[in-house]
């Protein structure tokens, strides 16, 4: 069985369980998703399998993945991850995968995707520096202080934290709960926030640090 898959974030709401409880959740639109293509040890060193998601006009593809697509018999896709998994062997090239054969509710997943672009930010936002005095006259209300030492070491030092480009990285939130698996929408429920704005793409994965909650 494969250990994760590709889904869309379609945004958060809030459940509520029989006991009251309110639970804040992300819904992502998982698959359906398709089998592009089979990799093995004897070929290629490891074994996993690509998937597609969203479905990409083949006008708009170049030649070479088109050969891969049509070596599929399959339509063309916007966004091709590989997964590893238990007993590949099982799935075919085509093959249509849906999140309710590997999801399931109490198990926990891992989550990967884009973080939100901010821009250009100043230190106090980018790495949460405390700033200086906000009033009477002050010129360092988010000025970021000194840099570096003038005769030693006459430079700056790498990794400095100062002003910059901020968010638009891949980020990873581990250890999500799977509240509820929807088959009939191919939707999942995670407890809590994931990485990226909404329609962003995500990659849903088995966590690697918890197992099945029991009950």
């Amino acid at each position: 069985m494969l250990n994760g898959m590709l889904g869309k974030k379609l945004g958060m709401t809030q459940i509520f369980t029989k006991e009251g409880e309110v639970i804040p959740v992300t819904v992502i639109k998982a698959g359906p998703c398709f089998v592009i293509q089979k990799k093995n040890k004897t070929n290629d060193g490891y074994d996993s399998i690509q998937l597609g998601f969203v479905e990409k006009k083949k006008d708009r593809v170049n030649k070479p993945i088109q050969g891969r697509f049509a070596k599929a018999k399959t339509q063309s896709f916007y966004h091709l991850r590989e997964f590893k998994g238990e007993m590949l062997d099982s799935y075919q090239v085509g093959q249509k995968v849906t999140c309710e054969n590997i999801f399931k509710a109490g198990e926990f997943v891992d989550i990967s995707g884009i973080t939100k672009g901010k821009g250009f930010t100043g230190v106090m936002k980018r790495w949460n520096f405390a700033g200086g005095p906000g009033s009477h006259g002050s010129m360092f209300n988010k000025a970021p202080g000194s840099i570096g030492s003038s005769s030693d070491p006459s430079r700056v030092y790498k990794g400095m934290r100062m002003g910059g480009h901020y968010g638009n990285e891949r980020a990873t939130t581990q250890n999500l709960e799977v509240v509820a698996v929807r088959q009939e929408d191919g939707i999942v429920l995670v407890k809590g926030g994931v990485p990226g704005p909404v329609s962003s793409i995500l990659e849903i994965r088995k966590a690697r640090k918890k197992m099945k909650i029991a009950k």
